[in-house]
């Protein structure tokens, strides 16, 4: 049985690194640009959108459209970047059981 409570241990250490790992997401801040820097945006690691900063030469009339774009556009960037730096927190803390499909684990 002392196989079994080594185990254990190293489950413990597991599930310890991955709370780790999510308290270190809820910090990360990432920022989306698109419209080649005319629209930036910034989310939190939990997704929630911070700010938006748009170049104020699109606050011209008629200009509604390609500001939904660049906004819609600066946002998948930003979750891109949000999403390549959980996977790799999250790669970390699991360890070598990640992506072995382990019910519960994370999937990277």
């Amino acid at each position: 049985m002392k196989d079994l409570g080594g185990l254990m241990k190293q489950a413990q250490a597991m599930q310890q690194k991955l709370a780790d790992a999510q308290a270190r997401l809820a910090e990360i801040v990432v920022e989306g640009t698109s419209g080649g820097g005319m629209v930036r945006l910034t989310l939190k690691g939990t997704g929630e959108l911070t700010a938006v900063d748009l170049d104020e030469s699109l606050l011209q009339p008629g200009e509604g459209e390609v500001i939904s774009d660049l906004l819609v556009a600066a946002h998948a960037d930003a979750k891109r970047k949000l999403d390549a730096q959980q996977s790799e927190l999250m790669r970390e803390a699991a360890g070598p059981l990640a992506g072995l499909g382990i019910p519960g684990m994370p999937k990277f």
